[in-house]
């Protein structure tokens, strides 16, 4: 727990929070001026310090060597002092644990860097250790080309050790690399230590230049958390370093980890430059959920599209001619990298609608996989729904895609409806669609709009939740699409289709439906109160381990029911001592 740290913004594991010392300080950040070592107990024993409310006092302690014997680690282990005041505690990723301090610095990092996999062990070892509402440090690790992927993996503050030590070995430290000052014929930067003549440029001033680079890019850093897209700046940053590459494929490769801290939702677009961006978690989770959670209720055939650039589909020029041969006569489902295949339910839904590709003409080898085995799990689940598939694709990567899976999915007859060099929009591959598609009924406008809530449910909530949190209602849709309302036979209002994320947004009315009913819920246990506008986290007494930022939740207690979005996912609202667990939308008194 803490008294003396607090998170206001998340982006993944990336934290946007604050050290509340007599002068605040806005994390991720360099501390240096901050530290206050009580120092080793290897030495002589030492009393607690009195501490200081302006600083972070670094309580005593005894660092071990990495590779030290836990029996070792046991036998000389001391207990970390209970104080009132900003602390630190120093531990090492072999042996993590909650030591009760509002920070926690891990003395062995500097031996992880260079070594990717040893890094992200390390850092996820103590992250997962000690609470949520606490401040990790690494110390001799940070250096400007570095520290965007620290932040992305949960480090909320370092110092300048690193980058000064660097300086005075004529090292000069850029976002790209390092230099030594000899080779350089000029100096790349306007920092004050720069603003000399080259030949003036020491060693000190390369030690003070590296320091002022170090905090430049962390106000990047934190900008990046504040827009939601640090990870889009990471996946270049971290190609001017192996090992800086290495250790981001390596969170990837920790899902649970990541995705537990990643929002369901934001504003910010979502930019697929790299491969590496098939790994992200907003990517794997889409896909994961389209092909487990999301069902079909159309009584028609399946026609796959190409996506488009602009978004939502719908609006682009090329579905809306897709449409006007379609004329409602078949379910519609996008094929796209880098998430896969999108629903024409889904089109509003995040990153769906979010997403902004590079677009070549050409797929690469991984995108294809990607994309077609994406296709093939979402025609083994829905198989049975579909009469037959009409591929109104193009030749380039999308037809290898259909034609890959056609091989390999059972009991789907496939048509292609655009021939060989020719565009989807031309005159004759639109002709050939509405021919394909003559004979077969339109289905009605009700229908679509309520299959259209019910697999929002599904994706949001989990399969079934469409079926089961509207199954004793007689549903009635209002309003026009993307904003659908949605009611009951007495125009109950029971939720909203927030057309931003593709979400349901829920009265208390459809609140009560969802705790009624077989649904998988999200449930916020809070203490005798009634919130009003937020529930901070020390008012929560149990939360769902799988609420994530950004779901929707429903909020109870013994004086309060209510429905809310969640600021923190499930296990931080329950560690945290300080924050806003979720924020209010309705609410009433018991």
């Amino acid at each position: 727990m803490t008294d003396y740290f607090e998170v206001h913004a998340r982006d993944g594991a990336a934290r946007l929070g604050e050290l509340r010392l007599e002068s605040p300080r806005t994390t991720p950040a360099l501390v240096d001026d901050l530290l206050v070592d009580a120092g080793s107990l290897w030495a002589s024993e030492r009393e607690v310090p009195a501490g200081d409310p302006a600083a972070l006092t670094v309580l005593p302690h005894r660092g071990f060597p990495g590779g030290t014997a836990p029996e070792v680690r046991e036998a000389f282990a001391v207990a970390t002092p209970d104080v009132d005041y900003p602390s630190a505690a120093v531990l090492s990723s072999e042996d993590p644990r909650d030591e009760g301090t509002d920070a926690y610095l891990l003395a062995d990092a500097g031996s992880a860097v260079g070594h990717g996999r040893a890094f992200v062990e390390a850092v996820l070892a103590t992250r997962e250790a000690i609470p949520a509402d606490t401040a990790l440090c690494l110390s001799g690790v940070a250096t400007p080309r570095n520290v965007a992927l620290l932040a992305y993996a949960g480090v909320d503050a370092v110092d300048a050790s690193r980058a000064t030590i660097k300086g005075t070995q004529g090292k000069y430290l850029t976002t790209e690399g390092e230099y030594f000052l000899e080779d350089l014929e000029e100096l790349p930067c306007a920092c004050p230590a720069c603003q000399v003549p080259r030949e003036e440029f020491t060693r000190e001033s390369c030690a003070e230049h590296n320091r002022n680079a170090l905090a430049a890019e962390l106000a990047v850093v934190r900008q990046r958390i504040r827009d939601g897209r640090l990870r889009d700046y990471l996946e270049g940053q971290a190609r001017h370093d192996q090992w800086l590459t290495a250790a981001m494929r390596e969170l990837d490769s920790q899902w649970s980890y990541l995705e537990e801290r990643t929002p369901i939702l934001r504003d910010a677009p979502l930019t697929a430059a790299t491969e590496d961006t098939l790994r992200r978690v907003e990517i794997q989770r889409y896909a994961d959920r389209v092909t487990t959670r999301y069902r079909n209720r159309f009584d028609a055939p399946l026609v796959l599209v190409p996506c488009s650039a602009k978004k939502p589909y719908s609006d682009s020029q090329s579905h809306r001619q897709f449409h006007d041969a379609i004329r409602w006569r078949a379910h519609v489902v996008s094929i796209t990298s880098p998430i896969g295949v999108v629903p024409q339910e889904l089109e509003t839904t995040y990153p769906a609608q979010h997403y902004d590709t590079v677009v070549t003409g050409r797929w690469s080898a991984d995108e294809v996989d990607f994309v077609a085995r994406v296709l093939r799990r979402y025609l083994e689940r829905t198989a049975d729904t579909y009469s037959r598939v009409i591929a109104h694709v193009p030749d380039e990567g999308y037809r290898e895609i259909v034609e890959r899976v056609e091989d390999e999915v059972d009991g789907l007859e496939f048509t292609y409806t655009v021939a060989e060099g020719a565009h989807p929009t031309d005159d004759a591959s639109l002709a050939a669609l509405a021919e394909e598609l003559a004979g077969e009924p339109a289905y009605p406008k009700r229908e679509r709009e309520h299959n259209t809530v019910r697999a929002i449910a599904d994706y949001l909530l989990g399969d079934g939740a469409g079926d089961a949190l509207f199954a004793d209602v007689d549903l009635r849709t209002t309003s026009r699409y993307p904003r659908l309302q949605v009611r009951d036979a007495d125009d109950t209002q029971l939720a909203t289709m927030v057309p931003q994320y593709g979400t349901l947004s829920l009265t208390l009315e459809g609140a009560r439906l969802w705790a009624e009913s077989d649904a998988p819920t999200r449930r916020v246990e809070i203490d005798g109160f009634v919130p009003r506008g937020s529930v901070l986290a020390p008012g929560v007494v149990d939360a769902d381990e799988d609420i994530r930022v950004g779901d929707e939740v429903l909020v109870e207690g013994p004086k309060a029911f209510g429905v809310a979005r969640a600021e923190m996912f499930g296990r931080e609202m329950v560690e945290s001592t300080r924050g806003i667990a979720c924020e209010i939308r309705h609410v009433e008194e018991r």
